[in-house]
């Protein structure tokens, strides 16, 4: 999704949840400056999306009985990351704020998984302390405006983000394993604020109006 048509969205929910544009971009500078002169380019994305399946893996907890049908190219959204790896499967890309686990994130990443980390106004201190751990493919991005590399496919969650990077780069299908709209993790601390982020989430992949995206059937 181009920026132009995103920033309509981006708008509504710096309103909705009083975030500020300016710490976001901050944070985009500082997430830039962290990666000069290694990240990865989004030509490596398309490489691995464009015309093929592709299951986003998101952290509801009926994830681990979903693992076994997973399909064609797996991109995890943070923590479902570790729940991957309990199973024994690698994803091959994962979207993160850095709010999952760190550890297993830099592992997944060691072992060939596309860090897609997310750079937003609440999230600087956890991009300076976490950032340089990473040694494999890194690629960067923004919910306000892209700047110095890093970018921005749409998307506003780790997990409906996953799901437009799969949109924007052209999967030939895209199915969505762990997702529950409506049901907050138990672990979350704000329930109510999560429970608007679902929301959220679920507006923002009906936007895409793809009819090739295929939602859990319960």
């Amino acid at each position: 999704m181009e920026f132009s048509r995103w920033e309509i969205y981006y708008d509504q929910i710096l309103a909705d949840f009083g975030y500020s544009r300016e710490e976001d971009e901050r944070a985009a500078r500082v997430l830039s400056g962290l990666l000069e002169g290694r990240s990865s380019s989004a030509d490596d994305l398309r490489a691995m999306i464009e015309g093929k399946l592709v299951t986003v893996a998101g952290d509801a907890e009926s994830l681990g009985r979903e693992v076994d049908s997973l399909a064609g190219v797996v991109i995890s959204a943070d923590e479902a990351t570790s729940v991957l790896l309990a199973h024994d499967v690698v994803p091959d890309a994962f979207t993160t704020d850095l709010d999952g686990k760190i550890e297993d994130l830099v592992r997944a990443n060691l072992q060939g998984a596309v860090a897609i980390i997310h750079a937003h106004g609440d999230n600087i201190d956890a991009l300076q302390e976490h950032v340089g751990k990473f040694e494999g493919q890194v690629i960067g991005t923004t919910q306000a405006e892209p700047l110095g590399g890093i970018l921005d496919f749409g998307g506003f969650t780790d997990g409906d983000r996953a799901v437009f990077i799969a949109d924007h780069f052209g999967a030939e299908e895209i199915r969505l394993a762990g997702f529950d709209f409506e049901n907050p993790r138990r672990k979350d601390k704000d329930l109510k604020v999560k429970a608007r982020k679902l929301d959220w989430a679920y507006l923002l992949i009906q936007s895409l109006d793809n009819e090739r995206i295929i939602f859990p059937s319960s």
